[in-house]
């Protein structure tokens, strides 16, 4: 059953003036070919994460939503940063390590999103990943994946044994080199961003990626000025392109603009 959350929208006022205008939706599905869904997803301000879940029937369930559990709670206490972030992941491993119904086979979860980084000045976006979820940055009508994936095929494109078109159908596609909860905690990848007018972000769990090409998900958010109907679009057309994921997106489109400048536009008229 797809879940859908309501678009959400945020302001934050800088001391320089400027306004900085977040909106955002996401959704998850388990596809047209899974019995239940492994990814789940957080999206509150300031963390917006999908975690997809690896290892057994109901292991990768329990291994994504107890990731996703631990950084709500660290949503809740009021402060997101690398540092709560990895307090939460010890956490998680932990919670995945004493559950009872936690298998022998790999049970782990992969974690990938953003988080806006606090600062009167100027804060910042800050990518984080684990796994091969994806974030993706259309920036000036270009989109970029800003997150690497960790997994063997991008192993071998990276050591140029592997062309990213072979890598689309080799049988080591589906298997990752890193997760939250195989082994001990691993701190995340992390890239720092500038906020801009007109960014939109998507993260994705690879059930979006199996079933759309990078060109596949611009075409959507072109089409799509809103968050929550460029997600409802890709989600529809994952599906009717197979569906064989589980399927997660998170859209965040994010505008700025200076109060000052504005008011003394109006002003002036």
């Amino acid at each position: 059953m797809t879940q859908t959350s309501t678009p959400h929208t945020r302001e934050i006022a800088l001391a320089s003036g400027d306004v900085i205008g977040i909106r955002w939706a996401g959704a998850t599905d388990k596809g047209r070919r899974r019995e239940n869904n492994q990814d789940a997803f957080l999206a509150e301000y300031p963390l917006f994460v999908v975690a997809d879940g690896m290892g057994g029937h109901a292991g990768g369930e329990i291994a994504s939503q107890r990731t996703i559990a631990r950084l709500q709670e660290a949503v809740g206490a009021g402060e997101i940063s690398a540092s709560s972030i990895e307090q939460a992941l010890v956490a998680a491993v932990a919670d995945i390590g004493q559950h009872p119904d936690t298998t022998d086979e790999g049970t782990g979860t992969t974690l990938t999103g953003v988080y806006l980084q606090p600062d009167a000045n100027e804060p910042r976006w800050v990518s984080l990943n684990i796994g091969d979820s994806r974030v993706y940055l259309l920036r000036d009508g270009t989109l970029s994946q800003i997150t690497t994936d960790h997994s063997v095929v991008q192993e071998l494109i990276t050591a140029g044994r592997l062309s990213p078109e072979e890598a689309e159908g080799h049988p080591y596609s589906n298997v990752i080199t890193r997760a939250v909860g195989v082994s001990e905690a691993t701190p995340p990848d992390y890239r720092e961003f500038a906020v801009r007018d007109g960014d939109r972000f998507v993260i994705c769990s690879d059930g979006l990626t199996k079933e759309l090409t990078d060109y596949g998900i611009q075409h959507f958010l072109t089409q799509q000025p809103e968050a929550a109907g460029a997600v409802d679009a890709m989600l529809a057309a994952a599906l009717e392109n197979g569906g064989r994921d589980n399927v997660t997106v998170i859209v965040i489109d994010v505008a700025r603009r200076n109060s000052v400048s504005s008011t003394d536009g109006v002003a002036a008229e």
